[in-house]
């Protein structure tokens, strides 16, 4: 499995109107080949970033299967308007796994 990451920049004046946008996504996520997981983290001493970490089969599932779905186009409308500039997103997998 991989993890995407996705970090986002918002208004920090728009932290809950965005939270709620991003949990109406929930679904699209879940209904996504291949997608294991989904959590949105904020970070506690910068207001208005926030890392969603999305849970996948493979780099294919998220770049390909998911992004070509009308899932990625309903998550794009809900989140993407509290963007303050595009995500900067990369994948990661587990290279050491410690306690």
């Amino acid at each position: 499995m991989i993890s995407e990451i996705a970090q986002i920049q918002i208004d920090p004046a728009e932290a809950e109107a965005f939270e709620g946008a991003v949990a109406k996504a929930e679904p699209h996520f879940r209904a996504a080949k291949g997608c294991r997981s989904f959590r949105l983290d904020r970070a506690v001493d910068r207001p208005g970033f926030y890392m969603l970490v999305v849970g996948w089969e493979s780099v294919e599932a998220h770049m390909v299967d998911f992004r070509n779905s009308e899932g990625f186009q309903h998550w794009r409308a809900l989140a993407g308007p509290f963007f303050r500039q595009p995500p900067d997103v990369f994948h990661v997998e587990t290279a050491l796994a410690g306690f």
